[in-house]
């Protein structure tokens, strides 16, 4: 065996080991650290004794416990409620704003969610930031 054929090895076996850690769910914890709920890889949203509250398929579409649509997020940032009204917008960098343009809140990259105080809410690390948006300012799922 030589040395590049070990390292191809070698290369896989950490593939393996890492793509599931990858694919788990995600934890959101409020402003103390406490988890609230998590994110599954799927979309799957449960709450803190892991009871299913809903999901958010990858096409924007938010269902609740019952796989009732409940809105949507549309490709632009836009959030819908089951009626077609516009409850609000996910801006590119994070932004979370009302139907009115007013600032909610912001969702960082790193996943501090804050409210439009800067104040931290809450943590969603590695959980999309139109997930958290939704999580945390548009009540959409309880």
């Amino acid at each position: 065996m030589t040395v590049r054929d070990m390292r191809q090895i070698l290369f896989s076996l950490l593939l393996a080991l890492l793509l599931p850690m990858a694919a788990q769910a995600q934890d959101v914890r409020d402003a103390n650290y406490s988890m609230i709920g998590r994110v599954d890889s799927d979309g799957t949203v449960r709450d803190r004794n892991y009871s299913t509250i809903g999901r958010i398929e990858s096409d924007g579409t938010i269902r609740n416990r019952y796989n009732s649509t409940v809105g949507r997020v549309e490709s632009d940032g836009t959030v819908r409620d089951r009626n077609n009204s516009t409850l609000g917008r996910i801006e590119s960098d994070g932004t979370v704003r009302d139907r009115n343009y007013s600032t909610l809140g912001y969702v960082k990259s790193e996943g501090t969610v804050r409210d439009s105080s800067y104040r931290t809410l809450g943590y969603a690390v590695n959980v999309p930031q139109k997930y958290a948006a939704i999580l945390f300012f548009f009540d959409l799922l309880r």
